[in-house]
């Protein structure tokens, strides 16, 4: 369901389907740290890596999120540590939408807003995954 059709939805409804996705991504996230995924080096799942032998920008996020799922607030830095924050405004994202359901008006971003945001994460990853790769701190 898109979010135009979630946004015609009735508000009971609409707050409803936004706590079953809340619910459905926290145990999902919850079992991500029982799910037995190692979070030490050597295991990948990275096409980016299999193919060319380099690292992505992203390489070490998911062994990063399973560290946070356990717990693991070091391990997950030292993985990757852009971690906290994905899931810190995947959580805000989620709030701002059930505030908005809330008060019954349509969740926008200003369009400016998210070009900027999208630019400014992409640089940000870039840099992080350059200056990684050059002092040889990438997580392999």
């Amino acid at each position: 369901m898109s979010l135009a059709a979630a946004a015609r939805l009735s508000p009971r409804r609409g707050l409803g389907l936004w706590l079953a996705a809340g619910a459905v991504a926290g145990v999902g996230f919850l079992l991500l740290g029982w799910s037995g995924l190692p979070v030490g080096h050597g295991f990948t799942i990275c096409a980016f890596r299999r193919v060319t032998g380099i690292p992505c920008p992203g390489c070490g996020m998911t062994r990063a999120m399973v560290a946070l799922a356990r717990g693991e607030l070091v391990a997950a830095l030292h993985l990757h540590p852009f971690a906290p924050l994905l899931l810190g405004q995947a959580a805000a994202w989620w709030g701002a939408l059930g505030a908005a359901l809330w008060r019954q008006r349509p969740f926008t971003l200003p369009a400016r807003l998210l070009e900027r945001l999208l630019v400014w994460q992409g640089a940000a990853f870039l840099a992080l995954w350059l200056g990684r790769l050059a002092t040889g701190t990438l997580p392999w």
